[in-house]
């Protein structure tokens, strides 16, 4: 399966790239082509344009959003699910990541999502991934029903994204399998035809 790893901070020293490290390394650990998406490295400006707005030919104003966005479409048009990383920001999603995921919408139509959040106290992020599968569902790519909550982030994973507790260690299967089950699922579905 090919699954886009959605980070959605950009702060200087934010602990979610060692949450998308890691979970890049669970799928890849599952045989998944998982491919961290960085919006730090995209430099995506607040959104004015979607990419269904300038993909049939940009102005020149636009020309290097659309170099920046056209590798993406191209590679979530092959993707069979998304991986979303998230942080809590005032119990919420944090507005890079809601940046990120406005630029697409048709590209992420009938794929499912899975949430993995953190966060510095012990709630994990959740209170964020409650308002992020209100949006994954609205853009059409419904989050899995469980989600990989990771609190106390900085004591949890090394830099590198190697786990320092038993629970991340050894006890996040059943979420991946979950993921993976709704991924065939729905890719079964895709090649049967789609709904409109």
């Amino acid at each position: 399966m090919v699954v886009p790893v959605l980070l959605g901070s950009v702060r200087s020293d934010r602990m979610g790239e060692r949450v998308a490290r890691w979970a890049v390394r669970q799928l890849d650990a599952r045989g998944h082509e998982a491919v961290l998406i960085d919006p730090v490295a995209l430099q995506l400006p607040l959104l004015d344009r979607m990419w269904k707005e300038i993909k049939s030919g940009p102005p020149p104003e636009h020309r290097q959003l659309y170099d920046t966005l056209k590798p993406l479409a191209e590679l979530y048009a092959r993707a069979d699910g998304f991986c979303i990383v998230s942080g809590e920001y005032n119990h919420s999603i944090p507005p890079a990541l809601s940046n990120l995921l406005d630029y697409f919408l048709e590209e992420y139509f009938w794929r499912p999502s899975a949430i993995v959040c953190y966060s510095a106290t012990s709630f994990g992020g959740v209170r964020a991934a409650m308002q992020l599968r209100a949006m994954l569902a609205e853009l059409g790519m419904p989050s899995i029903p469980s989600i990989q909550p990771i609190p106390a982030v900085g004591g949890a994973l090394t830099s590198d994204g190697l786990p320092l507790t038993q629970q991340l260690a050894e006890k996040t299967g059943r979420f991946f399998e979950e993921f993976d089950w709704y991924m065939r699922a729905f890719q079964s579905e895709r090649k049967q035809g789609r709904p409109y």
